[in-house]
């Protein structure tokens, strides 16, 4: 197999990386790449056991439109096809189009006895280029051979957690048949939500400060709270949000978006302001912004200004092709930016 060239750092945590890229013999076929070999030695084991089951998934769903392709598999984890598209909570539609295909992907995996069992997070959700929709992240997957009552069971939730999508993005599609399916959880899940779900948080978020919403969690949940107190309580921020950006071999940084008229910010001033509330909290970038990018009803836009954290410029000329009108307040922050590093790939890391 060719050499991989790694370009991109789109995710780290206790189970992998995920990094894209191509082979060196077709720098013109974008792949995915995720090294299982990056887990901490504690947590290697349950990252094969999840590796493995992506990679079954993926066997068993290929074919399937709008489902990754694998490509190798190798002693450090796997290659799989790259998906072109937009993340559901990004491309926000308003279209039946791609809720009616994403129904269909749902048939499809169905008919080969396949559950996604993760469907919840809209990041897992992506819409292509013509409006249809795909799905990524196969590591929670079942396959089954029996369409069993666990199987229907499985099969529902996946259901129910594409029509939750629906109703966060386009709650006038909804029909009164989908309506009522929300409102029905299944046995299982009402249990998990009440117990195991319980667990699980306090496991991986207070044990191994770990969080598995991506792009989420883990440092602003421990240290958010402090940072934007401070902030906020500067007389000359009108606004503050964070987002987390990857820190080579270091885990995740925090980036503060200050909303200012100051042209630049004394960020050893704020971290001491940061300290005094919290001593384990710090802001590792903080970029003065005239105005956060804001939705109709005031709320500021995060998923924007994690693309900007995460110098992914490429999914920021999508949202201001479809959204012209946020480019006057963008494109300032974009070319403010301070993170130029994530996208390129540490030679320690290689």
């Amino acid at each position: 197999m060719a050499e991989f060239v790694s370009d991109t750092v789109f995710k780290r945590d206790v189970f992998s990386e995920t990094r894209a890229g191509h082979f060196a013999d077709r720098p013109e076929i974008r792949v995915a790449r995720r090294i299982v070999t990056a887990s901490p030695l504690w947590s290697r084991p349950l990252a094969w056991f999840l590796a493995k089951r992506e990679i079954k998934a993926l066997r068993a769903v290929a074919g399937i439109e709008g489902t990754p392709d694998i490509i190798e598999v190798d002693a450090d984890g796997l290659f799989r096809s790259w998906t072109d598209g937009t993340p559901l909570h990004l491309a926000r539609p308003q279209s039946p189009v791609w809720y009616t295909d994403a129904r269909r992907l749902l048939r499809d995996m169905r008919r080969r006895g396949i559950t996604h069992n993760d469907l919840a997070k809209p990041q897992n959700w992506l819409m292509l280029a013509d409006g249809k929709a795909a799905v990524i992240d196969f590591q929670l997957a079942s396959c089954h051979r029996r369409k069993g009552r666990l199987y229907r069971i499985m099969a529902y939730e996946d259901l129910r957690h594409c029509i939750k999508q629906k109703r966060s993005f386009a709650p006038h599609l909804l029909t009164a048949t989908e309506q009522r399916i929300l409102a029905r959880k299944s046995l299982p899940s009402r249990i998990w939500m009440a117990t195991g779900k319980k667990i699980y948080n306090l496991i991986t978020r207070g044990i191994f400060s770990w969080s598995d919403g991506e792009g989420t969690g883990d440092r602003i949940d421990r240290e958010g709270p402090a940072i934007l107190k401070a902030l906020n309580e500067n007389a000359a921020v009108s606004a503050a949000a964070l987002a987390l950006y990857p820190l080579p071999r270091k885990g995740v940084g925090i980036y503060a978006f200050v909303e200012t008229k100051l042209k630049t910010l004394d960020l050893a001033g704020f971290n001491e302001a940061v300290a005094a509330i919290n001593k384990d909290a710090l802001i590792d970038l903080a970029q003065p912004v005239g105005h956060l990018p804001r939705r109709e009803g005031g709320e500021i836009r995060d998923d924007i200004l994690r693309l900007v954290a995460m110098n992914q410029i490429t999914e920021l000329d999508d949202v201001l092709t479809r959204e012209p009108e946020l480019a006057e307040i963008v494109r300032p922050i974009i070319d403010g930016r301070l993170n130029w590093t994530d996208r390129r790939i540490s030679r320690l890391e290689k």
